[in-house]
C-alpha cells in the first residue's frame, strides 16, 4: 500500500513483531523516531529500562517538533498505550498531516523466536503481556479515527542461529569453520611443567598458534580427573591460565570445555570471561555444562544437586551470561541490574557440553554450539553448530605410532588404546577428520594423550592445514 507522505506514522506492536525492520525499510533513519534508539542515547543502550522516562520525554520533544514542521515522523515504540497514540493523533492533525497506524499482527511463536535471540530479551511475562492485548489493541485503533490503518504480519521467521561472535583478530582461524571444513581447538588435559609452569604454558600455545590450531582450551576442574590423570597432579585454574596464555599469544581463541554451572555461578563466570574477552581482544569463548564430578563438589564444600537441578542451572546460566555481556546496566533474565564491566569485545560464543536430550536442547535453543565426544556425533539432533572432542594420538609413521601405543597404554591392550585413541599418521587422521566434517562437525578440540610439550603439538601442523 502506497502511505501518505509527509504523515504521522505510529507503530502498534509487541516486541519482537518486525516493527523497527518495518520502519527503517521505508524510511530515512532521521524519519523515525525509537524509544529504544533514545533509551541508547539518554542512558546506557536500548534495554536501560532506567531511562524510560527520559527517552520518552525527548520522543515527545521530537515528535513535536517534527510535526510543527510538518517533516514525516515514524514513532517506533510498543504503542500499546492508548493516551499516548491519542495524542500523536491529535498533534498530527493540528499540524494537518494525515495520520497513520500500522498494527503488527505478527504470529506471537514468531516475536518470541526473535526476542530469544535479543542480546537483552524481554521477560517472558511482559511479552506475553503485550500478546494478550493486541486483540484489544487492534479494536481501540479502529476506533480512535486514524486517515490510515495498515496491518503487517511482521515479516519471515528469524534464522535460528544465536548472535553472531565478534569477528575474528587479524590472522586467526575461525573457531566454527564453514560447512566442509574443520576448526582444531588444542584442548590441554594434563600439565607435565616442571619447574617453570608459565614457560611451559606459552611454548606449548605459541606451539599451537604456529601449528594453526583455531584456539586453546583448558578443562574447568578443581582436581585432575581420573580419565586424565592421578589427583595429585596439577591442574591449574583455566580462567587464570587462560588470562596467561592472552598475553602470549595474539591470535587463540581462548576458552573453558566445559566450565560447571555448579563450580561456577553465572555472574562471575560472565565476569571473569568478559575481562578475558577484552584482555585478548575479543578471543575469549564460554563451555558450559551441567556438572558431573560429584567427589571435587564435595572436596571443595560446593553443593551437588540432582541431575534435573543441575540442569535447570544450566538452561538459567546462559540468558544470564547473555545479558551480562550485553549492553546497558538495566533489568534482564531475572537480575535486578547487569552491570558486568568490562563488557567483551562482542558476542561470546557459548558451546555447551554434554549428551543428555535435554543438554542437547538447550545447546540447540539458547547456546552457539553443542560439544559431545567425537563417536557420538550420529545421536545430535538439529543444532545450530557441532563440535566434538576428540582425544586423539597422532605419530611420524607407523613405527613412532606403535612406540607411543606402547609407551601410553598402560593396562589397557594395545590394540584396544590404538582404537580408542584412533592412534595413526597425519595422513589417517586428514582422511577420519575430512569424514566427521562431511557430517556437519565444526569443530574439533583435539586433547592428545601423549601431550608433554611443543613438539608433540607442532606434529598436527599438517592435519589443521589440510582441513583450513
Amino acid at each position: 500500500m502506497e502511505l501518505p507522505d509527509p504523515a504521522l506514522v505510529v507503530l502498534v506492536g509487541p516486541a519482537g513483531a518486525g516493527k523497527s525492520t518495518w520502519a527503517a525499510s521505508r524510511y530515512r533513519e532521521v524519519e523515525v523516531v525509537s524509544s529504544d534508539a533514545l533509551r541508547e542515547r539518554v542512558g546506557t543502550g536500548p534495554a536501560d529500562l532506567d531511562a524510560t522516562t527520559e527517552a520518552f520525554a525527548v520522543l515527545e520533544a521530537v515528535v513535536a517538533a517534527r510535526l510543527r514542521r510538518g517533516l514525516t515522523t515514524v514513532v517506533d515504540t510498543l504503542g500499546l498505550d492508548p493516551r499516548r497514540r491519542r495524542d500523536w493523533l491529535a498533534a498530527g492533525r493540528a499540524t494537518g498531516l494525515p495520520c497513520v497506524a500500522v498494527v503488527f499482527d505478527t504470529p506471537g511463536a514468531l516475536c518470541r523466536a526473535r526476542n530469544r535471540q535479543r542480546d537483552r530479551p524481554v521477560p517472558a511475562p511482559a511479552l506475553t503481556a503485550q500478546l494478550r492485548r493486541m486483540p484489544e489493541v487492534s479494536a481501540e485503533v479502529a476506533a480512535e479515527g486514524w486517515d490510515v490503518v495498515v496491518r503487517e504480519r511482521g515479516g519471515p521467521a528469524p534464522a535460528a542461529a544465536a548472535p553472531a561472535p565478534a569477528a575474528a583478530p587479524a590472522g586467526a582461524r575461525p573457531l566454527f569453520a564453514e560447512p566442509g571444513r574443520l576448526s582444531f581447538v588444542l584442548q590441554v588435559s594434563r600439565f607435565p611443567w616442571g619447574d617453570d609452569p608459565a614457560a611451559w604454558l606459552r611454548a606449548v600455545a605459541v606451539a599451537a598458534e604456529g601449528a594453526g590450531f583455531a584456539g586453546l582450551a583448558l578443562m574447568d576442574h578443581l582436581i585432575q580427573i581420573p580419565q586424565v590423570g592421578r589427583p595429585f597432579e596439577a591442574i591449574p585454574d583455566p580462567l587464570v591460565a587462560l588470562g596467561l596464555l592472552a598475553g602470549a599469544t595474539t591470535t587463540l581463541h581462548l576458552g573453558t570445555l566445559v566450565s560447571p554451572v555448579t563450580v561456577r555461578p553465572a555472574g562471575p563466570l560472565a565476569k571473569a570471561l568478559a575481562t578475558l574477552d577484552a584482555l585478548s581482544d575479543g578471543r575469549a569463548f564460554c563451555g558450559l555444562g551441567a556438572g558431573w564430578w560429584e567427589r571435587e563438589h564435595a572436596a571443595h564444600a560446593l553443593a551437588f544437586p540432582s541431575p534435573r537441578e543441575r540442569l535447570d542451572l544450566l538452561e538459567r546460566a546462559v540468558p544470564t551470561l547473555r545479558a551480562l555481556w550485553a549492553p546497558g546496566t538495566g533489568p534482564a533474565a531475572g537480575l535486578p541490574e547487569t552491570t558486568c564491566y568490562p563488557r567483551p569485545v562482542g558476542a561470546l560464543p557459548i558451546i555447551i557440553g554434554g549428551t543428555g536430550r535435554r543438554t542437547l536442547r538447550i545447546a540447540a535453543t539458547a547456546g552457539d554450539a553443542c560439544n559431545v565426544p567425537a563417536d557420538r556425533v550420529a545421536d545430535v539432533g538439529e543444532q545450530n553448530r557441532i563440535t566434538v572432542l576428540d582425544l586423539p594420538l597422532l605419530g611420524d609413521d607407523r613405527e613412532h605410532v606403535a612406540r607411543l601405543v606402547e609407551r601410553l597404554r598402560g593396562r589397557t591392550g594395545a590394540a584396544a588404546f590404538a582404537a580408542r585413541h584412533h592412534a595413526g599418521t597425519a595422513a589417517e587422521h586428514v582422511r577420519r577428520y575430512r569424514l566427521l566434517a562431511e557430517t556437519g562437525v565444526r569443530t574439533a578440540f583435539v586433547s592428545p594423550p601423549d601431550l608433554a610439550g611443543p613438539d608433540d603439538v607442532a606434529r598436527w601442523a599438517p592435519v589443521t592445514a589440510a582441513l583450513a
